[in-house]
Formats: structure tokens, C-alpha cells, sequence
């Protein structure tokens, strides 16, 4: 014999149960991700960018390297995002803007080595062009102006040094002049020639570099230019919005099916048959779908009415072998529950009068024998004796707030009608737990809107006395089993506590070895 402390342990992360949590919220998933598209298209509608100008600007560097990994145009970038820039430009605007605020209205990005694009704000179009002019112009100049004025220093560096031996080519030749009036000693004569034939050809060369330091400016002033002239940004509000649309569902999807995860993990809301007969302590005997909604009851209706007929004639048949009124108790699904009844008091009034006691919360029950065609069963709000000739059979409910002292009063057995996911663990304990103390014998669970994919067992096959098919027939078959029972009523009936459970570890195929 094996204890439920030694049963196998769920695993802490179970990725097809949280599958089966993600789809069965995927109105919660599909309503956040329809939310983000209205919310990204609506803002594209009702807040649109303001008027935008775009320019493209060509700077030349006397520095440029192919290896250079935009080194230099990043600069341009930031000296672009400066006060400096943006105060010559509100100078050639004339506007009474501060450059700080100025900054705040223009943009640059590198797109090449040698080409960044600007994007410039405005009060409109027209505005958004003059202002990214006015940048672009101001950029250039100041380019052009940094550029000229290091080549003109480094020229002026060069002809500094091209004087200084200009002055000192100019004492040598004075050297050499006094030495040849004076008859000076050959050897030094031979080395004022030197040096003076030194100083001329650095003298030279002096000048060459003097000249070539001045070239680069105006190769960097023509190169220099605005290839792309400013232009306002079309906008399209269609292109704006389904662009924006697309981007809000992608992103709300996103948030919806992570929102269902983690729900699906911190809300423990059994959903599988195995889960619910495990914590509701009584094996599943049939499943229904959830009432269909919006337009698929047009196509779904027949086939749930078919469903439901065909549990409603099992549990008749269950209700006719029993010596005590049975009920059925809701949890999360009053309105399918109440259509459950009606059909399984409709099969019993065949053999004689149906007295249903309607415990649910409204008046369900009595409006849809209003539609008619139920003739022998008629509904009472309270439980009373029935007459002979009449069958008892209670309807109430088991959620939040439930009577639990007057769940007697409508059947001494009962079978639990719960929705999938609708309880948590905790609640399907009480519910277990109630019933018990109110020695109340749960035959089964109807299970409605079980999952598709759920191919689990609902059967507990350690308490077979709960299942529809281990239901003791008669009070004779008990004087079979007196002997093995701890404890009966007079009688000669039973209830949950009463039965024997006896249970068998399952053979695990393949070692022999029970699990």
C-alpha cells in the first residue's frame, strides 16, 4: 500500500500546463494586444509629430583616413550640438530663441564617414526648412572658418621658421664675405659654404611647405556643402498609423501572453480533470463545453445542447439508482447548471413528477420551464417532503458565500458541476472539505469547459467508492461488506467515510517495480 505522501510530486515548472494556462487566457492576451494597436494607431491619429525638416550635410577633413571608423564625423556631430552653432544660427534667423532652447529643437546622426543627416523641429514646414538651413549654414561657415584658420597657423608656423633661416642664411654671408676680404683660412671658407648652401635649401623648402599648408582650405570650403538641401518630412497618417498599429500589437501581445504566464503561474487554478478530482477528492464523470458566446453560438449551440442532453441521461440514470435525492452543486457555472438540471429532470419525469429545488442564485431555473414543454416538474425555492409519487432533486451552489448547512437539505449525494480554472486549490479543499462534514457523498464532477488538450485521467482509482460506476446499488448488496466496514449507518447505508478505500500501486512497465 502506497500513501498520498508518496505519490509522485508535480514538477515545480510544468511548461504544458502553463501552455494550457496561456491559452485558456487568451481573451486576457488577445484584448491587451487589440489594446496596444488601438493605443499605437491612436496615437499616430491623435498625436501626430510636429512639422520636421531633414538635411543632409558633406563635411571634408584634411585628415581623412579609409581606416577611420567615423571618428571624425562624430565629432562634427557634437560640435554641431552646440551653442555655438546654434547661436550663429538664431543670429541668422533674427529670432529672440535661446541657444540652449534652440539646441532642444534639432537632431543629428552619422551616415557616414564624411555625411551626417540632420532633423530639424518647427512651428511648420516652412518654418522647420528655414531653421535647418540656417543650421546648415552656420555649420558650414563655422567649418570652413576652423579648417582655414589651423591652415593658416600652420602656414605661419612655417614661414616663421623659413625667417629665422633667412636670418641666419644672412649672417653667414656676412661671415663669408669678411673671410674672403680678410684672406680667412680656406677650411672655414669651406664651411660657411656649406652651411649657406644648407640654409638656402631649407630656406626653399620652407617656403614649398608654406605654400602647400594654405592649399587645403579651399579644397575643404568647395568640398563642404549641404548635398541634401533641407525639406520637410511627409507624413502620412495611414503609413503612421498602421506602422504604429503593428508596433503597439506586437508589443501588447507581448505584455498579454506575459501577463497570462505569469497569472498562470501564481494563480493556482486547477484546469485539468486529473487536478480537479485530485483536489476535489471525486473522480470526473463527464465533461461539457462552456456555454458558447457572441456568434459561435450560431454553430455551436446544436452540438452543446447534444452534449449536454447526453450527460444530463447519465446522470439520470444515476439518480434512479439511488434511495435519496441527489443534487447537483454549481461552482462557477449557474446559468449551464441550471440547464443541466432542467434536462436531467426532463429525462426523470418520464417515469414520474420532478420536484426540483432550486438553491441558485436568481430564478434561472423557473425561467426556462417558462419556455414550456416540462409539464411534470415544477420548482420549489425551499426542500420539503415530496409527495410519493414525485422525485426530489436539488440544485444549488458551492461557490463563495455558499449555505453550507442547508446543502443537506437538497440530497444526501451530490455531483459537483465546476468551470475549469474558475476555483483555486484552497477553495476546491473547502468545498471537499464542507461536503465531508456535512456528510454530504460527492458522486462525481461534471467538469465544464475542460481544455481541449487535456488527455489526463480524471478517475481516482484509490477511492473508487467516489466514482459513478463504484456507487453501492442497494442496501442488500451491504450485508456483503458489514463485515469490512468500520463504521455504518442503521440503515444499512453509507457514506464517504464509511466506505473502505483500498489502495494498489500502480505496475511500472518496463523494471517491474511499483511507483
Amino acid at each position: 500500500m502506497t500513501s498520498k505522501d508518496n505519490s509522485p510530486s508535480q514538477p515545480l515548472l510544468d511548461v504544458e500546463r502553463l501552455l494550457t494556462a496561456i491559452r485558456r487566457r487568451r481573451r486576457l492576451w488577445t484584448a491587451v494586444a487589440l489594446l496596444g494597436l488601438l493605443v499605437g494607431a491612436g496615437i499616430a491619429v491623435f498625436l501626430p509629430p510636429p512639422p520636421t525638416a531633414t538635411m543632409r550635410v558633406l563635411v571634408i577633413h584634411e585628415d581623412d583616413q579609409p581606416s577611420d571608423a567615423g571618428t571624425l564625423v562624430s565629432t562634427d556631430v557634437a560640435i554641431l550640438q552646440t551653442t555655438r552653432i546654434a547661436r550663429a544660427a538664431v543670429e541668422d534667423l533674427r529670432s529672440t530663441e535661446s541657444p540652449e532652447d534652440f539646441l532642444e529643437t534639432y537632431e543629428a546622426t552619422p551616415l557616414t564617414n564624411n555625411v551626417f543627416e540632420v532633423s530639424v523641429v518647427g512651428t511648420s514646414d516652412a518654418d522647420a526648412v528655414r531653421r535647418a538651413q540656417a543650421i546648415g549654414d552656420a555649420f558650414v561657415a563655422d567649418h570652413v572658418r576652423r579648417v582655414q584658420a589651423a591652415a593658416d597657423a600652420e602656414a605661419q608656423a612655417v614661414l616663421d621658421q623659413r625667417d629665422r633661416a633667412q636670418q641666419e642664411l644672412t649672417g653667414v654671408d656676412g661671415s663669408i664675405a669678411a673671410a674672403e676680404a680678410g684672406e680667412g683660412n680656406p677650411a672655414t671658407l669651406e664651411t660657411l659654404y656649406a652651411r649657406r648652401a644648407e640654409l638656402v635649401s631649407r630656406i626653399s623648402n620652407l617656403t614649398d611647405q608654406a605654400e602647400d599648408a594654405g592649399i587645403g582650405a579651399p579644397r575643404v570650403e568647395a568640398g563642404t556643402q549641404l548635398v541634401d538641401a533641407p525639406r520637410p518630412v511627409e507624413y502620412s497618417m495611414l503609413t503612421a498609423a498602421a506602422t504604429n498599429g503593428a508596433i503597439g500589437l506586437a508589443l501588447g501581445l507581448a505584455a498579454g501572453l506575459a501577463l497570462a504566464l505569469v497569472l498562470g503561474v501564481a494563480r493556482d487554478r486547477p484546469v485539468w480533470r486529473a487536478d480537479v478530482a485530485e483536489h476535489l477528492g471525486a473522480s470526473v464523470v463527464a465533461s461539457l463545453p462552456q456555454r458558447p458566446s457572441g456568434p459561435a453560438r450560431l454553430w455551436r449551440r446544436t452540438r452543446a445542447v447534444r452534449q449536454r442532453h447526453r450527460v444530463a441521461g447519465t446522470l439520470a440514470r444515476l439518480v434512479r439508482g439511488g434511495h435519496e435525492p441527489v443534487s447537483l452543486l454549481e461552482l462557477g457555472c449557474a446559468r449551464t447548471t441550471a440547464e443541466l438540471a432542467l434536462d436531467v429532470a426532463t429525462e426523470l419525469a418520464a417515469d414520474r413528477a420532478v420536484v426540483i429545488v432550486d438553491d441558485l442564485p436568481g430564478d434561472g431555473i423557473a425561467a426556462l420551464l417558462e419556455q414550456g414543454g416540462h409539464e411534470r416538474i415544477r420548482v420549489v425555492a425551499a426542500p420539503g417532503d415530496p409527495l410519493p409519487e414525485e422525485r426530489l432533486l436539488g440544485v444549488g451552489s458551492v461557490g463563495p458565500g455558499a449555505a453550507w448547512t442547508d446543502l443537506a437539505g437538497l440530497g444526501g449525494e451530490t455531483v459537483l458541476v465546476v468551470r475549469a480554472g474558475y476555483a483555486t486549490t484552497d477553495w476546491l479543499h473547502t468545498v471537499a472539505r464542507q461536503l465531508a462534514d456535512g456528510g454530504i457523498a460527492v458522486l462525481g464532477v461534471v467538469l465544464v469547459d475542460a481544455d481541449p488538450s487535456d488527455h489526463s485521467d480524471g478517475t481516482l482509482w484509490d477511492g473508487l467508492h467516489t466514482a459513478l460506476r463504484g456507487r453501492w446499488p442497494s442496501s442488500s448488496d451491504m450485508d456483503m461488506v458489514t463485515a469490512e466496514l468500520p463504521y455504518h449507518h442503521e440503515n444499512g447505508r453509507s457514506h464517504t467515510d464509511d466506505m473502505p478505500t483500498k489502495r494498489f500501486t500502480p505496475v511500472r512497465y518496463g523494471d517491474g517495480e511499483g511507483r
